[in-house]
């Protein structure tokens, strides 16, 4: 390697992304539902006790859109568009005949979380006879998922605004295992690189640059004085499986995430298999 090659990769790796809260305001809600009219002050409740944590500092208005009436995916549209909420609350098969299936999101949601520029939150699907029942207690474990952790202000921010002060965040960055033997082996085919040192030296580079985000992360939210811990979960491994086991593990209230993706109309990445697997935890997704 040159030095001038050598200078520049001693640079970049001393660069560090270091974490810039985002604004994050949500002084507007929207509840989308299909509930019969008895139910829908009940559930209206455990949303608020849910996301009590974002009334810390300002009232929020809430409104409902539904009923048990069917009602079209467009209308649900033109409700966001003329309310202009900052988030979405609404649950999975949403007017669905599905519903003790364990597949899909349900139509209505589906595109919720791709056409609308809102945040949505889904939770688990009710019972529409008894919501008494339901086990949204408070957010005070969260967490947010991405396989890009470094540079994420906007995820992080989300996260730690739903985390109830004094509550923990967890920031889980999962590279991998599939991607990264693909290209360990092909770097084993090239006769100049040393395949072990490559391996050894690629994956530590991997893992450092979230494990120091979450160190910026943590210095970042300390200022802001809710008592929020910040805990980092790093590792090469299977994302769907690893994931799904970071949420069982540290028992996640509320799991964030990404949805859209710019290349593409479906879902973004790990986001739509953990959104249907993960039946019983609540989503944000961005």
């Amino acid at each position: 390697m040159g030095s001038l090659d050598q200078f520049e990769s001693v640079f970049n790796a001393a660069a560090k992304e270091m974490f810039t809260p985002q604004p994050v305001a949500i002084g507007r809600v929207l509840i989308v539902h299909d509930l019969p009219e008895p139910l829908q002050d009940d559930f209206l409740y455990l949303a608020k006790g849910f996301l009590s944590a974002l009334e810390q500092d300002a009232k929020m208005e809430w409104e409902l859109f539904g009923g048990t009436n069917r009602f079209s995916v467009k209308a649900v549209l033109d409700a966001v568009e003329k309310s202009r909420p900052d988030l979405i609350v609404t649950y999975r098969h949403l007017h669905c005949d599905a519903a003790d299936l364990p597949y899909g999101l349900g139509a209505h949601v589906d595109v919720l979380t791709q056409a609308a520029s809102t945040p949505v939150l889904i939770l688990p699907d009710p019972d529409r006879k008894n919501l008494s029942n339901h086990s949204l207690k408070n957010t005070d474990c969260v967490m947010a998922v991405t396989d890009h952790l470094a540079g994420d202000h906007r995820l992080v921010s989300y996260a730690s605004e739903f985390t109830e002060p004094g509550g923990t965040l967890y920031l889980a960055h999962v590279e991998d295992a599939a991607v990264f033997d693909r290209y360990i082996r092909a770097i084993s085919k090239i006769p100049d690189l040393d395949t072990d040192t490559a391996q050894e030296q690629l994956k530590a580079r991997l893992l450092k640059d979230p494990h120091d985000y979450v160190e910026s992360c943590r210095a970042g939210l300390a200022v802001q004085a809710r008592g929020i811990r910040v805990e980092g979960r790093v590792k090469l491994g299977c994302q769907l499986s690893d994931y799904r086991e970071l949420v069982d593990e540290n028992e996640i209230d509320l799991l964030v995430m990404y949805t859209k993706d710019e290349d593409q109309m479906a879902m973004h990445g790990v986001a739509y298999p953990l959104a249907v697997e993960l039946r019983e935890t609540p989503l944000l997704m961005l």
